[in-house]
This record gives C-alpha cells, sequence and structure tokens, in this order.
C-alpha cells in the first residue's frame, strides 16, 4: 500500500521575467510523488542520472553526405566552410596574411615612387643651385628670321661676299675691306688699301679673308689712285658670291644705307645710318710730292660710322645694293683722309658712288688701268676766288689750254674761271675736276665761264686721258 503523507501543496510559479535557472545550479531535490487513492499508476520513471551526478560525455554523430542541410543552423566546425564557386573561402589567418602582402607591396611601390620624385627634385635644385636659388626670367627661343630691309637682313644677305684685306709690302701692313664682284674671283676695293703691296714686286703680299673664315693670296689686276679704286683677283676658290650692284643716281639724302668692314681689323663689322648729302666734292691723299695720289671723288655723305680698315668696304641700300664704295672719312682734325688715319668715326664719312666703281672696274678688269675724262686744261691750284680759274702756262712751260683737245675746240681761254657745270656751282678747283670725274669720256657738259667780268655758256665733249 502506498504510503500515506502529507499532500504537497502547489508548486509557485517562478516570478515573471525571471531568468531560468543556469545549467551550474544544482537542481532541487524532486518531492516524492503522490497517488490519487484508487487509481493503478504505473511505477515512476527512474529521475535522470544528472540527479545521481555529471552526465557522461557522448560521442558525436557522425556526419553523413546526406544528412540534411539547415542553412539558418549555425556553423559548428569552422574546419568545414560553405562552398560557393567551387573555391574555398579564405580563413581568418589566410586574409591576415593576404593583408599583410598587401601592406608590404604598397610601401614597396611607395619607396620606388617617391625615390623617383626625390631624384627629379634633387636633379631641379642642383641645376638651380639648390633650395631657395634665384631663377631669373628670360625670354623663349625665336624665329631668327629678319625683314629683308632691316638691318639684319640686309646684312644676312651681304655680309658672305664682303672679305677683309690683309696687305703688306714696301716696309708697311693695313687691313682694308672689300666685295665679291664676280664668280671669277675678282673682287673691288681702295687703291690705298691695296698699295703697299703693289708698289713693292718682290715682297708685297695680299691675303684675303672670305665671311667663311677661308683664306686665299689675291694679286692686282689693276688700280687707279685718280678713282682710289683697286681690283684684285683670287684663284681656286668656289662658291663665290658677288654683291648685285644698284644705281647711285637713283639714291636720295635720308635714305636707310649699311655700312659693312673690317674697322680696326674687326671683320665683318656692321653699322647704319642715313646718306647725309650728295656729290660732296672730296679729295683725298696727296701725300706724294706731286701730288699723284689724289683722289677726286664727288662723294656720297653718310653718318653711317666708318673707321680705319673699313676702306672699300660696301655700302648698301635697304635691298642689300651696293650704291657706294667707302673710301675715306672726316677726321676731328679737320682733314679728309683715306681711313682717317687712325683716328675715329665722328659721323662724317664718304663713299665713291657706285656708278663711278662700276665703270672704273670694268675698265680695270678689261684693260688694266682706267681713263678719266678731261677738259684739256690746266687750272691754278692757288686760286683763292670764286670758282676754278684755267692757268696761264701748263706744268711743263706748255699753253694752259691744250692746242686741239676738248676745251680749246669749244673757246676756252687762259684766264677765264669757270663757275659751274650742268648748272651746279662750284668753288673750286678741286671741284670742278671731281664733277668731271664723275662722268665718262664721251659725255657732254655745259660750262658756265666768266670772262672780264662777264658769264657764258660753253659745251663741250670730255676727252679722255689714262689714269695713274
Amino acid at each position: 500500500a502506498p504510503a500515506s503523507g502529507p499532500r504537497p501543496g502547489p508548486v509557485p510559479a517562478p516570478p515573471t521575467g525571471s531568468a531560468p535557472p543556469s545549467a551550474a545550479q544544482e537542481p532541487p531535490t524532486a518531492p516524492a510523488a503522490a497517488f490519487a487513492p484508487g487509481v493503478a499508476h504505473e511505477p515512476p520513471a527512474p529521475l535522470p542520472a544528472l540527479l545521481d551526478g555529471p552526465p557522461e560525455p557522448q560521442e558525436p554523430a557522425t556526419a553523413t553526405p546526406w544528412q540534411n542541410y539547415d542553412p539558418w543552423a549555425p556553423v559548428t566546425s569552422p574546419s568545414a566552410p560553405l562552398h560557393q564557386t567551387g573555391a574555398a573561402v579564405a580563413t581568418q589567418e589566410q586574409r591576415r596574411r593576404r593583408k599583410r602582402r598587401g601592406m608590404v607591396g604598397g610601401a614597396v611601390v611607395l619607396a620606388l615612387v617617391a625615390g623617383g620624385v626625390g631624384g627629379v627634385v634633387g636633379a631641379s635644385l642642383e641645376r638651380n643651385g639648390g633650395v631657395g636659388g634665384l631663377e631669373l626670367p628670360q625670354a623663349g627661343a625665336e624665329s631668327v628670321e629678319r625683314a629683308p630691309d632691316s638691318v639684319a637682313g640686309i646684312a644676312a644677305r651681304a655680309l658672305p661676299s664682303v672679305v677683309t684685306l690683309h696687305v703688306s709690302g714696301a716696309g708697311e701692313s693695313g687691313t682694308g675691306t672689300g666685295f665679291v664682284l664676280d664668280d671669277r674671283g675678282h673682287i673691288l676695293t681702295n687703291n690705298h688699301v691695296v698699295e703697299p703691296a703693289a708698289s713693292d714686286d718682290e715682297t708685297g703680299e695680299i691675303s684675303v679673308t672670305f665671311h667663311s673664315g677661308d683664306t686665299a693670296k689675291a694679286t692686282v689686276v689693276g688700280r687707279d689712285s685718280g678713282y682710289d679704286l683697286a681690283v684684285v683677283q683670287v684663284t681656286g676658290v668656289r662658291g663665290l658670291e658677288p654683291l648685285t650692284l644698284g644705281n647711285s643716281d637713283n639714291v636720295q639724302v635720308g635714305d636707310p644705307v649699311v655700312a659693312i668692314g673690317a674697322p680696326f681689323d674687326l671683320a665683318g663689322t656692321v653699322t647704319s645710318g642715313i646718306i647725309s648729302a650728295k656729290e660732296r666734292p672730296i679729295t683725298a691723299g696727296g701725300e706724294s710730292e706731286d701730288g699723284s695720289d689724289v683722289s677726286y671723288v664727288d662723294a656720297l655723305q653718310t653718318d653711317a660710322p666708318i673707321n680705319p680698315g673699313n676702306s672699300g668696304g660696301p655700302l648698301l641700300d635697304s635691298r642689300a645694293r651696293v650704291i657706294g664704295i667707302n673710301s675715306a672719312i672726316r677726321s676731328a682734325d679737320g682733314g679728309t683722309d683715306p681711313d682717317g688715319g687712325q683716328a675715329g668715326s665722328i659721323g662724317l664719312g664718304f663713299a665713291i658712288p657706285v656708278n663711278q666703281g662700276k665703270r672704273v672696274a670694268e675698265e680695270l678688269i678689261n684693260t688694266g688701268r682706267a681713263t678719266h675724262p678731261v677738259i684739256g686744261v690746266t687750272l691754278d691750284m692757288d686760286y683763292v676766288g670764286d670758282g676754278a680759274r684755267v692757268g696761264t702756262k701748263a706744268g711743263d712751260g706748255g699753253p694752259a689750254v691744250t692746242v686741239g683737245g676738248p676745251g680749246d675746240r669749244a673757246g676756252i681761254k687762259a684766264g677765264d674761271v669757270i663757275t659751274a657745270v650742268d648748272g651746279r656751282r662750284v668753288h673750286s678747283g678741286e671741284e670742278l675736276i671731281v664733277k668731271t670725274r664723275a662722268h665718262r669720256p664721251g659725255d657732254r657738259l655745259e660750262l658756265t665761264v666768266r670772262r672780264d667780268g662777264r658769264e657764258r655758256t660753253i659745251s663741250l665733249v670730255l676727252g679722255a686721258s689714262d689714269g695713274g
């Protein structure tokens, strides 16, 4: 029979919100079972082993390939990751290794870039004088082309045709300038430039230096002291570039000009200015006792600087054409000399008109001598009045008016004073010679002559005489 005893009262429910007892708490002791009277009861099931002590460990169930897969179940084994595309998902350790490798690679790339930048910066600092070095602003490269009528454009075209002459002989030496006339090697210059070599057949020497720096020996083809012109020739030189000859009759006062020469042996010197005057009568030379070295020039006057060494060089117009041959300068002491001795330029330079130079050069090349146009009278060079007076007798004691000459045929008499040529006044004997030399033999002139206080006009045709 079942044991009787007091019935257990109802078990109070746990308070609302209370957490269930943890597994670490010891379970309470179960009360004795009570049976209702008259009811058959099964014997009570034994209490779990938990009441007798901790449970024995059990072997985990072995997973099988056909086990149902629960996508929401937590991952129970980190060694069995899910599969997506056939490649294993990286573990946390693998991800850490990859991150470390990426960081190392990035550091290497950064170091290389920093090194390159540092090298460029260092080179720049080296060129510019280091940190804080001063770099001044400067214009960039520009075209070297210049307008053809500019000084630079004219010089560029003319310089290859201009030469420097080094002359020695008769115990003298000097430097002058010339320019190429043709591809046969003819070069025009001043007589006083080549005179030392021309007057010394044994030791005289002329060396020509071209703009390219090439040099060649030259010989005198012909020269004339009255015009102060000479032609020399080089042989065996190729690639000569002749200068174009202009027309000096077209020149007007105020026209721009360029002079090229070797003042004080400074080859290739270019200066510029304007035509200051035309038909300026000048005489130069006169160092010999008989006056045979005096030159008479109806010159172009220019303020382009001309100095010793410029003699024989070209005076060019705005189209790089020769309009004159630089010959003399007015020096500060009042003299007019070829090259002015060793005086410097004071802005008064004189050039032989190219029309006269062309005629003389052609004669020197063709015949070796130049002809001078003459009136056929001897002048009284000591006359101080206005005009050019015909003398009473010639230097050899003969008549002052050459019998049968141009003046004699035109009716000129001894003592007549010539006051104008073609309507232009002349004030001295030198001026009359200059005006006459500006023409060619055979040209007709109109002379104004004063005789016994009355003026008359006489027409004559110029004769010719050999120059010296």
